[in-house]
């Protein structure tokens, strides 16, 4: 039996046809999650964190830095003395070799951190003499982060601060800790 033209080039129509309907199915099928969203999808919501969570070192970048100190400091977090479910710490910050206590406006080279992580909010009270409120954090976890970031604002709360000191954005990002 011999075929005309007409008939292999409908059967060769309908194969390619056939082929590419294959390849656009594939296109469509659903995608495996790459490895950034399964990590996402692992952490928990940054309200279910815990104060012992936040635990830890922490670097922290000031963008841009307050006016008379660093960009960068380290902040160590633990847990709060009196209140179980608070935390409390210090904030370190290289000031200069000639520089005592207190420091530039106010401010030590080492100042005591007091405060509490709610629904995924950090407040801290900073305070270079122990008395005084000299700065206030105010920050929230980043989602899907698994509690390693932490983004907001500083203040400078010190008496030589001016009323209308501005708010500093910060990053927080653990280098050790729970």
């Amino acid at each position: 039996m011999t075929t005309s033209p007409s008939l292999k080039f409908a059967l060769l129509f309908i194969a390619v046809s056939a082929l590419s309907m294959r390849a656009y199915g594939q296109n469509d099928a659903p995608k495996q999650p790459g490895p950034a969203s399964l990590a996402a999808a692992a952490c928990p919501p940054v309200q279910q964190f815990k104060p012992a969570q936040i635990h830890g070192t922490w670097r922290v970048r000031f963008t841009p830095a307050p006016a008379g100190l660093p960009a960068d400091a380290t902040l160590q977090l633990q847990r709060h003395a009196e209140f179980s479910e608070s935390v409390a710490g210090f904030v370190s910050r290289e000031l200069g070799p000639t520089t005592v206590k207190p420091a530039q406006g106010g401010h030590a080279a080492r100042a005591q951190l007091a405060g509490d992580l709610e629904d995924g909010y950090l407040t801290l009270d900073e305070s270079s003499n122990g008395i005084s409120i000299t700065g206030a954090w105010n920050g929230k976890m980043v989602e899907g982060s698994c509690g390693k970031t932490i983004t907001g604002t500083w203040k400078d709360m010190s008496s030589s601060a001016p009323p209308d000191a501005p708010e500093v954005p910060f990053t927080l990002e653990r280098l050790s800790g729970w």
